[in-house]
């Protein structure tokens, strides 16, 4: 009974403390204006979760509300809303599933353990508190590049799907 390990999660909107507000206005963004791309499932969980926590001057149902229009309310709810800040992050990971497919395979030929790439991580209870010993985003951006050579894909794009594969804040204790 004493090798038990206890695990500890954070509540998915500590993701802000790691974002700087011009990236998480630009991850909402893109998200919002390509819901309509996504599943349906994607869209649902969205438009019901904005329904019940944007509010945009003017509409009665912010679903119904420009994109335009529901970004900024919407950052707001990203950042008090774990639930709110999953569904954005599913979609943004759905939108961006050919970097989530790269970063998948990184980190599983780097030893990570995550749970399958089609998991859908918005029903998870919050981020996990721990990286692998010796991994960073300096390491991960390094070895990213190494394996894609190709790539010209944004250091921060990276760094959220590392976050939101795996499932752990780089969380300093």
């Amino acid at each position: 009974m004493g090798d038990q390990k206890e695990v500890s999660f954070l509540p998915f909107h500590a993701i802000n403390e790691f974002m700087l507000d011009e990236y998480r206005f630009r991850v909402i963004r893109a998200t919002l204006e390509k819901l309509h791309e996504l599943p349906v499932n994607h869209q649902h969980s969205i438009n019901r979760l904005t329904k019940k926590l944007v509010q945009v001057h003017g509409f009665r149902n912010s679903v119904k509300a420009p994109t335009g229009l529901k970004i900024k309310p919407s950052v707001q709810a990203f950042e008090k809303s774990p639930a709110f800040v999953a569904a954005i992050l599913e979609a943004w990971a759905g939108i961006n599933s050919h970097l989530g497919e790269q970063i998948y395979t990184l980190l599983i030929n780097r030893g990570w353990d995550i749970l399958p790439l089609d998991t859908d991580r918005a029903k998870l209870p919050g981020f996990l508190t721990d990286w692998p010993e010796g991994e960073n985003y300096e390491v991960l951006y390094q070895a990213f590049y190494d394996m894609y050579p190709e790539s010209q894909t944004d250091k921060d794009d990276i760094s959220l799907m590392i976050v939101w594969l795996a499932g752990r804040l780089p969380w300093s204790k």
